[in-house]
């Protein structure tokens, strides 16, 4: 036989005369994919669609498979199993030992899945003819879950499909639609999210229907449900609600009203010129870590300052006749005008530079309270070494060549050397620099004033995402905080994340808008001042977040051991009603819950009711009896346990008759939290 005839035609060997080829790459086979594999030669009536590849071995009569062996092992499964003979001929094809590694790797690697949706239009054939999910999974060697989920797909508009075939939308995106079996509503859906907002999660909620609160932010943001009902969408209306409010049940068209509310602000932005401008959910962690340009002062015209001078001397004038009482109706309103006009003359004094304009850019996005939020000003680790490659550009030009006045080249004559500089070795710097780092710790060790300018300092720009972080502070101090408002459902529902943002906000307009301005003004406030910037970094950076897969025990028993130092009362800060707790627990934790807080006898019935009743029960009765979740209580110190002990004991002496020792009680009440 010819080397031709020897790789075209092929023969049979029996499969005990089938052997692991040591030259195989590839060295390992799960169960599974060799169970699926003798599934699928099973249901084909033991017959292999693909050839095996072989090569001699080294006894006589015996192969080894170069490429094919999770076949081999799953034709041994269906052996040992009795469904075929020991030595079954298996149809093969011989190429030489020069080539197994290289057929081997071919086989192992330069394979591709089958499409999603090429898969499914295989099963629904099979379905059409007649066969069962069963058949279809024991046919294709897959499970019956996989076959159900790729026959879903029949729920999605033919369009759809098309341009997940194009690679237009991801996988995950197409799956989402399968929750809805209008072919038109899903493309109305796919074509009115944004594309910055049109992840599994926003295509879900659009198409479930899920009816959005009058109180949501993004009603405020695209103006409330008279904007929402002039631009065509239904509405349903609480008839007992004293507000007034109701609920918008076109999610897709609140979402579009949203996303053309933030394009227009970026269309705005975009006009004043920047390198880019981009619409986002929420602002892109690594914008906190981009470098920034900041506005410079532009000093005001001359009819500007003189329309200021004249603006506060009529203030100061009207602020005196209304102390002396001799103001009309006109004088506070007046005031007003004046303070914003003040105010508007204020801000104009600063502005970008055009050459930071055509180098940085800007995210546009929605605050958690329903109000755009627009962070200027940032570059791209791209724009810089774009921008430094430039200057490198300039700065490398050599002299050129130049003509004279009849056109003749003169070349010009090198120019003098200049002396060769002094350049200090790299490790004498590091040395003599650690020198200075030395002396001023030893200072600063000394003068508790100018450290605690400089701590404030070091903590402030690591909060301020405004600031850039660590490049404008020699401390290797840092301040970190994490961002909570993306784990609460409803962030500006949460008193004390709206009590920290007012804070920032204060201090924002307090404290100065360039990094490189803050140690000065650090330095020049009063220790008072400091102080409570200090106590706000240092409350910033507190996390008691217990996580699902990282609990981190010893930090929350910190924060446990802060909460009461502060004697916290977290009924003034945190309520349990049904939209943030009930409502997301099983009818066990609220039966538990309503036990707890008002007894066993209304508790009762709980696990008989519908969830929505029960749940707007736990709320009515649980409401101002102080009751909270067990993850949300402060632990009781050592001595408050004592007392309440004591006062439960009813002993009269004041000792009590248990030993505790001054380790703080941690509650350890625990509520069933899966939702049912």
């Amino acid at each position: 036989m010819t080397d031709t005839q020897q790789q075209t035609e092929s023969f049979f060997v029996p499969l005990n005369k089938l052997d692991r080829d040591p030259k195989n790459v590839r060295k390992t086979y799960s169960k599974e994919g060799v169970a699926e594999m003798a599934a699928t030669i099973r249901a084909d009536g033991y017959r292999l669609l693909q050839n095996i590849i072989v090569r001699k071995g080294e006894k006589r009569g015996r192969f080894f498979v170069t490429a094919g062996e999770r076949r081999r092992a799953a034709l041994l499964l269906l052996a040992d199993a009795g469904e075929i003979s020991k030595d079954y001929p298996v149809e093969c094809k011989e190429r030489s030992e020069a080539e197994a590694t290289e057929i081997s790797i071919i086989e192992n690697m330069q394979r591709e899945a089958m499409h999603p949706v090429d898969e499914y239009e295989a099963y629904r054939v099979m379905a059409e003819s007649g066969k069962s999910v069963e058949d279809i999974a024991a046919r294709f060697g897959t499970t019956e879950t996989m076959v159900r989920k790729r026959m879903a797909l029949g729920r999605v508009s033919p369009v759809l499909l098309d341009l997940y075939r194009q690679e237009e939308m991801t996988f995950q995106q197409l799956s989402a639609f399968t929750v809805s079996d209008d072919h038109e509503r899903q493309v109305e859906v796919w074509n009115s999210l944004p594309s910055w907002n049109c992840d599994h999660r926003a295509i879900r909620s659009a198409l479930q229907g899920e009816a959005v609160k009058a109180t949501d932010k993004r009603m405020k943001f695209i103006g409330g449900l008279d904007a929402y009902e002039t631009a065509g969408g239904a509405i349903k209306r609480d008839l007992f609600d004293e507000q007034n409010g109701g609920y918008a049940l076109d999610v897709a068209l609140v979402e579009k009203l949203v996303a053309d509310r933030l394009e227009a602000e970026a269309e705005t932005v975009r006009a004043e010129g920047w390198k880019w401008v981009e619409v986002v959910p929420i602002i892109p962690n690594e914008a906190h870590y981009m470098h920034r340009v900041y506005p410079s002062d532009v000093p005001l015209t001359e009819e500007e300052q003189a329309e200021e001078e004249r603006l506060e001397e009529e203030n100061d004038d009207l602020v005196a006749q209304i102390e002396a009482g001799e103001a009309d109706d006109e004088a506070e309103p007046r005031i007003e005008a004046i303070q914003a006009r003040l105010a508007v003359l204020s801000t104009s004094q600063e502005a970008y530079t055009p050459e930071d304009i055509a180098k940085a850019g800007c995210y546009v996005t929605m605050d958690h309270y329903g109000n755009v939020e627009i962070e200027r000003g940032l570059v791209r680790p791209d724009d810089e070494v774009e921008e430094e490659a430039e200057d490198g550009d300039e700065s490398a030009g050599g002299d050129a060549d130049e003509t004279d006045e009849g056109g003749a080249t003169v070349t010009p004559q090198p120019e003098e050397r200049p002396e060769p500089t002094f350049k200090m070795p790299a490790p004498l710097v590091q040395e003599l620099t650690a020198h200075k780092t030395a002396a001023i710790r030893a200072e600063l060790a000394h003068n508790p004033d100018v450290a605690l300018a400089a701590v404030v300092h070091a903590m402030l720009v690591n909060l301020f995402g405004s600031y850039g972080g660590t490049d404008y502070t020699s401390l290797e101090v840092t301040a970190k905080s994490e961002r909570i408002e993306t784990i609460i459902a409803d962030p500006a529902a949460c008193l004390g994340i709206v009590a920290m943002d007012e804070l920032k906000e204060n201090y924002g307009h307090t404290i100065p808008g360039k990094p490189s301005d803050l140690l000065e003004w650090c330095l020049e406030q009063p220790t008072s001042t400091l102080l409570d910037l200090l106590a706000y970094a240092a409350a910033k950076s507190i996390n008691a977040v217990q996580h699902p897969h990282y609990e981190r025990k010893s930090q929350r028993a910190h924060a446990e051991r802060l909460a009461q130092a502060l004697k916290i009362d977290m009924t003034q800060w945190y309520a349990p009603t049904g939209e943030n707790y009930f409502g997301r627990i099983s009818k066990a934790g609220i039966k538990q819950a309503v036990t707890e807080a008002v007894g066993e006898d209304l508790a009762l019935g709980i696990l008989g009711m519908e969830k929505a009743k029960a749940v707007e029960f736990a709320e009515r009765k649980i409401a101002g009896t102080g009751w909270l979740p067990a993850p949300v209580r402060i632990a009781l110190t050592a001595e408050q346990e004592r007392e309440r002990m004591v006062e439960a004991s009813g002993d009269d002496d004041g000792v009590c008759p248990f030993d505790i020792d001054d380790k703080p009680v941690t509650d350890s009440a625990t509520f069933p939290e899966a939702a049912e």
